[in-house]
């Protein structure tokens, strides 16, 4: 198995700065077992105390926290060292925010869910390489879905809010939220 593990250099240090405990745990654990040092943050805060204190050679900041936004925690440690990798990771994939994750300093923007093959592969990708596409993409139905649970959610579960940010009739809505998500 070690032969299969990245050339990561001297320093593996790895920030992850998500506040999902679960996903957070997983990714930890899969990255640590790809041969990095990881260190985990659940907030802006708690990765920005930790890129001032030990800045990264890598880091994989997740967009939205509880607490705010987490290009926060990319500001941080690209002043604190510039040479650092950061990916930015989040569940509400849109240009604008991409455009600005690039602009303040990370070397690629995922969409959840990404999994650890994916977030190595941006990391680790150097000058104009670009990143294979995803081997698993999610079908253009998933997507539609994902997009409307994200609406959902952010409406506070409210159907019909939900719809009227979407445009779409309350009842039409309703019938996809019962229907089970597509692969």
């Amino acid at each position: 198995m070690a032969e299969n593990l990245p050339d990561l250099g001297a320093d593996r240090s790895l920030l992850l700065v998500d506040d999902d405990e679960p996903f957070l745990r997983r990714l930890a654990k899969a990255m640590e077992k790809r041969g990095f040092d990881v260190e985990t943050a659940g907030s802006v805060a708690a990765g920005q105390a930790i890129a001032t204190a030990r800045p990264p050679a890598y880091a994989v900041c997740d967009l939205r926290l509880e607490d705010g936004n987490g290009l926060d925690v990319v500001e941080t440690i690209r002043e604190k060292r510039p040479d650092a990798r950061v990916v930015v990771l989040t569940g509400y994939g849109a240009i604008a925010t991409a455009v600005a994750a690039v602009k303040i300093g990370a070397t690629d923007y995922l969409s959840k869910p990404a999994d650890a093959n994916d977030i190595i592969n941006a990391l680790l990708a150097t000058g104009d390489e670009m990143p294979p596409p995803p081997e698993n993409p999610m079908s253009a139905d998933r997507v539609r879905w994902e997009h409307i649970q994200r609406v959902y959610e952010l409406c506070d579960r409210n159907v019909s809010e939900t719809a009227r940010r979407l445009n779409m009739h309350r009842r039409t809505l309703q019938r996809i939220l019962a229907k089970r998500s597509p692969r």
